[in-house]
């Protein structure tokens, strides 16, 4: 293992990669703590992935390996497994809060109580007809679900580049996808099951399903513009504009930051980062830029990552991630 001060000359800038979903928090943060700490180069964020970010925190300690790896789920056993035999074995957690999105319409309109395979149905490319896997058919969502009012289907979607994309693929068009039987219809007509999943949460081209590329203030615009329009926002965005929009439950939950926190709600997971605290008091601006991450300023309900769309954790949830960074826990 390198010294100390060995490693400090080797790097002087804190190394990031891991979650897309993270990605764009953490640019938001580094871009912040670059601005705010004079004193530090901003940090290097880059994606890939958190299987792939986890993979490059596990290759070892030193300043040739990363500092920090974003996850949009929990590091697995076997990978802390993989960091202890490269060395790693001090790892602190940081969970960041959540991602949670939530499905809105304009306030005067009907209530909506959704589930995956709703929208599944309404949104996907293909869906399953009588047995057959064909472009989707459908155009009013009272097609969809006698329930639902005879609108046309319009969804402004998070775009392909948005943190929030996975989570709305993964806990809706993927989740009601399999409760609809579709997944298996894939498999069996030869597709394996990587590329069936795949499938599920393409979504339809044909104006139906819009991408967002911006923030939520354009989806809301949108919705004011067609007031039978259906919204994906981020839970404090739609907060704060609960006078224009309608909420629609998921599963039969209500999306709130307690439903969202006890996991309750379907369509959001936590959010989290690595430390190798191996690398803290080494890599200059490392502790730094944690304890600038999960002040209240970037992670409280009024930061910039709660406008983008993060869920911020309960009050006491965020006291308690910062105490235990402070106290050095590891996991």
């Amino acid at each position: 293992m390198i010294s100390a001060a060995g490693q400090a000359q080797a790097r002087d800038q804190v190394q990031i990669a891991g979650s897309s979903t993270v990605l764009p928090y953490a640019k938001i943060v580094a871009e912040n703590f670059g601005e705010t700490f004079s004193d530090f180069k901003t940090p290097v964020v880059e994606s890939g992935g958190s299987s792939a970010g986890l993979k490059e925190f596990c290759k070892g300690v030193g300043p040739d390996t990363i500092d920090v790896a974003n996850a949009s789920r929990r590091i697995k056993d076997s990978e802390v497994e993989a960091c202890k035999a490269a060395g790693v074995t001090d790892i602190q957690e940081i969970r960041i809060g959540y991602d949670g999105i939530v499905f809105a319409t304009d306030v005067n309109g009907p209530d909506f109580a959704l589930e995956p395979v709703d929208l599944y149905k309404g949104l996907a490319a293909k869906v399953v007809v009588d047995g057959k896997l064909v472009d989707n058919p459908y155009t009013m969502w009272n097609e969809v679900n006698p329930d639902f009012p005879a609108w046309k289907i319009a969804a402004f979607i998070p775009g392909e580049k948005h943190g929030t994309r996975e989570v709305f693929e993964e806990k809706v068009l993927a989740a009601g996808c399999e409760v609809a039987g579709d997944l298996e219809v894939r498999i069996a007509s030869g597709m394996d099951k990587k590329a069936a999943g795949k499938d599920c949460m393409a979504v339809r081209k044909d104006g139906m399903a819009v991408d967002i590329d911006g923030d939520y203030t354009e989806t809301l615009a949108r919705i004011d513009a067609n007031k039978t329009g259906m919204g994906v926002f981020g839970l404090s965005f739609y907060e704060n504009n609960a006078d224009k929009l309608k909420v629609a439950t998921m599963s039969g939950v209500t999306p709130t930051v307690e439903t969202i926190a006890k996991g309750e709600y379907p369509v959001s997971r936590p959010l989290q980062f690595y430390v190798k605290k191996a690398h803290l008091g080494v890599i200059p601006g490392l502790k730094e830029y944690v304890e600038f991450f999960i002040s209240e300023q970037m992670t409280g309900p009024d930061s910039p990552l709660a406008n983008y769309g993060l869920v911020p954790a309960p009050d006491a949830e965020r006291e308690a991630t910062r105490n235990d960074f402070e106290a050095g826990k590891t996991m």
